[in-house]
């Protein structure tokens, strides 16, 4: 969903810009009509030759296969998510911190930071060979996660809007953000000569179900692991500005703000059904999900290295920094969260890497007959799930929200 304002919005944005905490010099966007659907589009050209994308027309790629580290598509049980939040039948739901939520998201900070100029396409045409084809996997990746927020947060925001119009309208305002960020993020691969189909995607990609409170585990994860994803590239960036190939990244800032927005709200549903955080189910749930996040995205990450290397980063240390602080986020909602600095977490999670590496190179040799391959992996499968089970049994850290009765923060607590 490509940010793309009238004039009307355009006059409103210009008498607010002066008090917008940051803002994107650009110049003034062309009028158009708010659309939702991206049909980006641009020429073949010659620096994508070689690369190995397929294409479905011009300019628009084929999307990359799905596995279990590509980011997924989700679907839940929206009946049972309305009566988690139908104030009929939960008269006693505590809306206080939910209604100051939505007041944030109604505030809209972010209305006139999407805006492009001329340097994208300038910066995209210097990016070539290798490090193009990382450039586009990593806007892929990017931009298929970002419309799997909106599709949900949309979808939640329709069949809640009877049974709880405020929680509706806050999934609502998500999904808006979530547009902006993948029609951002399309309008960015474009720059690269290739776009998503969007609406190709929605109908053809394969959906994950989820129970509505591991939903909500999962994307409260998803939108803090992002938040220090986003603001930690911004902050290494603006301390080596030549490590700055693409103008996609100086909008980090203001963009992992409504990262943690969504985030926050996802807490505030957490806390209005304490049962989500203060049984001995929540827990086991907590820690595995926690678990769960930070795995994956270390194997993923790990897998591709030369991105994080074009921008001047040690991907071994920006991934163990982004789970840190993640962590410190999580710990003071979740009411177990794994200890992720003990020494021994991350020497596990880097033995997995190495094994996972082993396993990815069998996959792509091409030359070692299929029933051969198979056997040389059982001892490497055999080794990573020993691996997992060690991680999903590594030391925790009891903790929680002060403001959730049971939490092991509330009875620390001293008046």
């Amino acid at each position: 969903m490509a940010l793309q304002m009238t004039l009307k919005q355009q006059r409103a944005c210009s008498r607010t810009r002066a008090r917008q905490p940051f803002s994107a010099t650009a110049p003034a966007a062309r009028s158009r009509r708010c659309a939702v659907r991206v049909q980006a589009t641009a020429a073949r050209n010659d620096l994508n030759s070689g690369l190995g994308f397929e294409t479905m027309r011009d300019g628009v790629k084929v999307a990359a296969k799905e596995t279990l580290l590509t980011p997924r598509f989700y679907t839940t049980d929206f009946a049972e998510m309305e009566e988690m939040f139908s104030k009929e039948i939960n008269p006693n739901l505590d809306m206080a911190e939910l209604n100051a939520c939505l007041q944030e998201f109604r505030n809209d900070y972010n209305k006139c930071h999407f805006v492009r100029n001329e340097t994208f396409k300038v910066a995209a045409d210097k990016v070539t060979g290798a490090t193009r084809k990382i450039f586009i996997e990593f806007l892929e990746r990017s931009c298929t996660a970002e419309f799997s927020g909106f599709l949900l947060y949309k979808e939640l925001a329709r069949r809640m809007k009877s049974s709880s119009p405020e929680v509706a309208e806050i999934f609502l305002l998500m999904s808006r953000d979530e547009a902006r960020h993948a029609g951002f993020i399309n309008k960015a691969l474009s720059d690269f000569n290739l776009a998503l189909d969007l609406g190709f995607l929605t109908k053809n990609r394969t959906y994950t179900y989820f129970k509505p409170k591991f939903i909500i585990y999962a994307t409260y994860l998803s939108e803090k692991i992002g938040y220090w994803r986003y603001i930690s590239i911004y902050r290494h960036l603006q301390r080596n500005p030549d490590n700055q190939l693409y103008p996609l990244f100086e909008y980090f800032e203001n963009w992992c703000q409504d990262e943690n927005r969504h985030g926050d709200f996802l807490a505030a549903c957490l806390k209005a059904r304490p049962e989500l955080l203060n049984t001995w189910e929540a827990k086991l749930w907590s820690k595995f999900f926690c678990l769960s996040v930070y795995v994956t995205m270390y194997l993923n990450d790990h897998q591709r290295t030369a991105f994080y290397e074009s921008l001047g980063l040690t991907t071994r240390q920006f991934n163990q920094h982004v789970i840190i602080e993640t962590n410190k986020s999580t710990e003071r909602l979740f009411p177990v969260v794994p200890d992720v600095e003990d020494p021994s977490f991350f020497e596990l999670l880097n033995e997995m890497v190495d094994v996972n590496n082993k396993l990815v190179q069998l996959d792509a040799d091409d030359k070692t007959p299929g029933f051969l391959k198979a056997l040389m992996k059982l001892p490497l499968q055999e080794r990573f799930a020993s691996l997992l089970i060690r991680v999903l049994f590594c030391k925790e850290k009891q903790c929680g929200s002060v403001d959730v009765a049971g939490s092991a923060a509330a009875a620390q607590l001293a008046f």
